[in-house]
């Protein structure tokens, strides 16, 4: 898969950068206000936000899988996939989800597979207390340069970001 390990082109570094940077400053909250995660993913990417709501804090409860990561999935998935409901995935989808999914788990998460989000902020203490939120402003900058990653391995174009 030669998409998944090429070299990347200066622009498509600018790209990631900017991804990266611009999740990082809609989840802090100091230039703007705070975004959930997954509401900082779809702003990244120029997307519509209420599905994304759902994701913040691991699906509202901490139980569920990290919104950051769900939240990057979500978008390749809008930005790659079908448009006809009926429709196959893409191979395109097919080769971004495959190659993000092993890039969290080896580059973000050490290949440990546990995103559950309450296991994944326990150890950085109170849930609004400083700690977690640089954890978790961190991991939603880090998800986003993944998505943008994947869509320049493997989408035909990328909305802009702003």
């Amino acid at each position: 898969m030669a998409e998944s390990t090429r070299e990347l082109t200066p622009e498509e570094q600018a790209y990631i950068t900017a991804a990266r940077a611009k999740a990082f400053t809609l989840y802090e909250g100091v230039k703007v206000a705070h975004r959930s995660c997954g509401i900082a993913l779809a702003e990244t990417f120029g997307l519509p936000t209420p599905a994304y709501q759902s994701l913040r804090r691991g699906g509202i409860t901490g139980k569920g899988a990290c919104g950051a990561i769900r939240a990057g999935e979500q978008v390749l998935g809008e930005l790659l996939g079908d448009p006809d409901p009926g429709g196959a995935v893409t191979p395109q989808l097919r080769g971004a989800i495959t190659w993000y999914q092993d890039a969290w788990l080896h580059r973000l998460r050490h290949d440990n597979p546990d995103i559950v989000c309450d296991n994944l902020v326990r150890p950085h203490g109170d849930f609004m207390g400083p700690a977690r939120k640089q954890f978790c402003t961190n991991l939603a900058a880090d998800v986003a340069a993944l998505t943008a990653e994947a869509l320049c391995r493997f989408g035909a174009s990328r909305p802009e970001i702003t």
